[in-house]
C-alpha cells in the first residue's frame, strides 16, 4: 500500500456520468479516495452511501469523497442510481483493469479487485493517511471524519 508522505500518483478516470476527473485538477481540495472492491455489494453499497450521507460535512472540510472500484462506468451509473447517489462521485477504474488501485498499491491480483481502503490526499498532493479494512467489514466514516477534522 502506499505510504503516508509518498505523492500521490495522478490519474484521470470516468465517473458514472462519463465526465473526466483527474486527481492533479483538483489540487486545491484535500481528497478522499474510498476505494471499495465491487460494486453491488452490500458492505460497498453502505460504504458508498456513507460518503454520500456525509457530503456537506465532507464539504465543510473543503474535502472531496471519490468511491473507486473496477467496474465499468455504465454499472456505476445504474449503481449510484439505485442507491439514490445524487452527489457523490464513483470513478471506475475499469480499464486498464484496476491500473489506479495498482498505483497505489491496492489491487488484489488474485480477486481482480481492490482492497476496501480509504486513502487521504492533501492539497499538496501528498497521501496523508492510507488504511486499508477486510474486505467483508465497513470502514468506520467517523475515523475518517475525525482524521480529516485534527487537520483542518
Amino acid at each position: 500500500m502506499i505510504a503516508v508522505g509518498s505523492k500521490a500518483p495522478d490519474f484521470t478516470l470516468k465517473d458514472q456520468g462519463g465526465k473526466e476527473v483527474q486527481l492533479s485538477e483538483l489540487k486545491d481540495k484535500r481528497m478522499l479516495l474510498s476505494f471499495h472492491p465491487l460494486a453491488w455489494t452490500k458492505v460497498c453499497a453502505e460504504q458508498m452511501k456513507s460518503l454520500e450521507a456525509n457530503y456537506e460535512r465532507f464539504e465543510k472540510l473543503n474535502i472531496i469523497a471519490l468511491g473507486l472500484s473496477v467496474d465499468a462506468v455504465p454499472s456505476k451509473k445504474a449503481w449510484a442510481n439505485e442507491l439514490a447517489i445524487e452527489k457523490t462521485r464513483f470513478l471506475s477504474d475499469f480499464w486498464p483493469h484496476g491500473e489506479v488501485a495498482k498505483l497505489y498499491g491496492i489491487f488484489r491480483d488474485k480477486d481482480g479487485f481492490s482492497e476496501r481502503a480509504n486513502i487521504i490526499v492533501d492539497e499538496n498532493q501528498k497521501v496523508t493517511f492510507a488504511k486499508t479494512y477486510p474486505i467483508s467489514h465497513l470502514p468506520d466514516i467517523e475515523e475518517i471524519i475525525q482524521f480529516l477534522a485534527g487537520k483542518s
